[in-house]
């Protein structure tokens, strides 16, 4: 036990920098789809994406990033694909979210909801929680009840059966409160988008900001809550 507290006080703090500096650590983030104008080969562009998350146009390819479950068949596939951008401040404030006040200034508390999740974006989430994250260094912290929290995080597909149970947390918050939807499928219902098993989370009740990936990397669910904090 001694040798790996030597260690660690040799190792000293690894932590990242974000916010307050770049993150230019490899393996932070897998990059995301950019548009562009393309002509000809516009519509068979689109056509490789199994979520429709991309758009042809008057040979312009769209990306809605609400879809976009990170297949990189725009990407890969054919001599001709989308190009690729490898930044990770994803998240984007709709609505009133975009002017945020002095109630969220200080230290939050955060209650998360898996409302159907395949375990890949929960598994983002919880990274916030480890050493190199460290969430508790910028006034995050998880709280599992509602009538504590200020922020709902969601992640998943809102399956039939978690409908009642999602109103119910975010009706027994507090206010003032911010909901941070996260991942494709909390978003839009990513692969499942249409079926009948599943609702975005939208569909409730209003969502401040919304994290698109799927799922997004630690760095992005970390910008969408500073966005929700009025800290970026």
């Amino acid at each position: 036990m001694s040798q790996w507290v030597f260690k660690g006080l040799a190792t000293g703090i690894r932590t990242t920098a974000y916010p307050g500096g770049e993150e230019r650590g490899k393996g932070v983030t897998p990059g995301r789809p950019l548009g562009g104008v393309f002509g000809q080969d516009a519509e068979r562009i689109a056509s490789r994406c199994p979520s429709q998350a991309l758009t042809a146009v008057g040979g312009e390819v769209t990306v809605d990033e609400t879809r976009c479950i990170h297949c990189y068949r725009c990407a890969r596939e054919g001599a001709v694909g989308l190009a690729w951008k490898n930044d990770y401040e994803w998240a984007r404030a709709t609505g009133t979210a975009r002017i945020l006040g002095k109630p969220f200034e200080r230290s939050l508390h955060i209650i998360v909801v898996d409302a159907g999740d395949c375990g890949a974006c929960l598994n983002e989430v919880k990274q916030l929680n480890n050493p190199y994250y460290n969430m508790h260094r910028l006034g995050f912290f998880v709280t599992p009840t509602p009538r504590h929290a200020d922020i709902l995080l969601v992640v998943g597909a809102v399956t039939d059966h978690m409908k009642d149970a999602l109103r119910k947390v975010h009706d027994a918050m507090p206010t003032p409160k911010r909901v941070v939807a996260v991942g494709a499928c909390a978003l839009s219902g990513g692969a499942f988008a249409g079926s009948f098993a599943c609702t975005p989370v939208s569909s409730l009740f209003p969502v401040d900001v919304e994290v698109p990936g799927n799922p997004p990397p630690p760095l992005a669910i970390l910008h969408g809550l500073l966005l929700a904090a009025g800290r970026r």
